[in-house]
């Protein structure tokens, strides 16, 4: 170990008697997006060197030992990925879950979609009252809504709905879609700020990234367990649809 000096943080734990490896592995695990040696020196309390050389020493492990997942270095930062020659394993679990029943929370989140697109998740969140992350990835995961370019002004993700949508709607457009939005509020009647911390991640997220706590317990396949954005409201159980 060197006598090099240790990145602290506003809420410092105490980390020192953690194994540097396992605790790597703890945080990469959750990671969302990639993460720099610095940013993971920090969380695991460790010399940022010794984070850089552990760091290369676990991904040639992993490939070493054939493992279904790699460590790579990528865009400034490490993260997991499933390993290439495994993918059609994941493509078929995820294709799997694509068959389940949608959750009452999930078709009701696809429907404000459907009627206020191009729409973002803190304005399905203002219109249904509850945190909608986890819903919106299952909806994206299965190919029924996808991302329309960001909000101009807040860089919020705006949805839309697919091609997909429409087919398992049995629907030729969105213009056949029943006469429902007057009973749906105006975007302009809903203010983000009446969500306290709601802003939507910025274009380059990809999604997901605390866990969100609506979850289609049916669906589990399609939410991965990554943190989303705390939209401070109240969570909802799916299973109770």
């Amino acid at each position: 170990m060197t006598d090099q000096h240790v990145p602290t943080g506003p809420h410092e734990l105490e980390l020192e008697m953690l194994d540097l490896r396992p605790a790597l592995e703890a945080v990469l695990m959750v990671a969302d997006q990639p993460l720099d040696h610095l940013t993971l020196a920090q969380a695991v309390g460790h010399p940022p060197v010794d984070v850089e050389q552990a760091l290369g020493e676990l991904a040639e492990e992993y490939t070493a030992q054939g493992r279904g997942f790699e460590l790579r270095n990528i865009a400034g930062g490490w993260r997991f990925f499933t390993r290439e020659e495994f993918a059609g394993a994941v493509e078929r679990f995820i294709l799997d879950g694509q068959q389940a029943r949608l959750t009452q929370a999930a078709l009701e989140t696809m429907a404000v979609v459907a009627y206020r697109q191009p729409i973002s998740r803190s304005r399905i969140s203002a219109i249904r009252g509850v945190n909608v992350d986890g819903v919106v990835r299952t909806l994206v995961t299965r190919g029924l809504i996808e991302e329309d370019g960001v909000d101009g002004e807040s860089g919020a993700i705006l949805y839309r709905t697919t091609s997909y949508f429409l087919e398992r709607m049995g629907l030729g457009s969105l213009d056949e879609l029943p006469d429902i939005a007057g009973h749906l509020p105006e975007l302009e009647d809903m203010e983000d700020e009446a969500l306290p911390g709601a802003p939507d991640l910025p274009a380059p997220d990809d999604g997901s990234l605390g866990l969100s706590e609506e979850q289609d317990e049916v669906d589990a396949v399609a939410d991965d367990a990554t943190p989303t954005d705390d939209v401070g409201l109240p969570d909802e159980d799916d299973a109770r649809g």
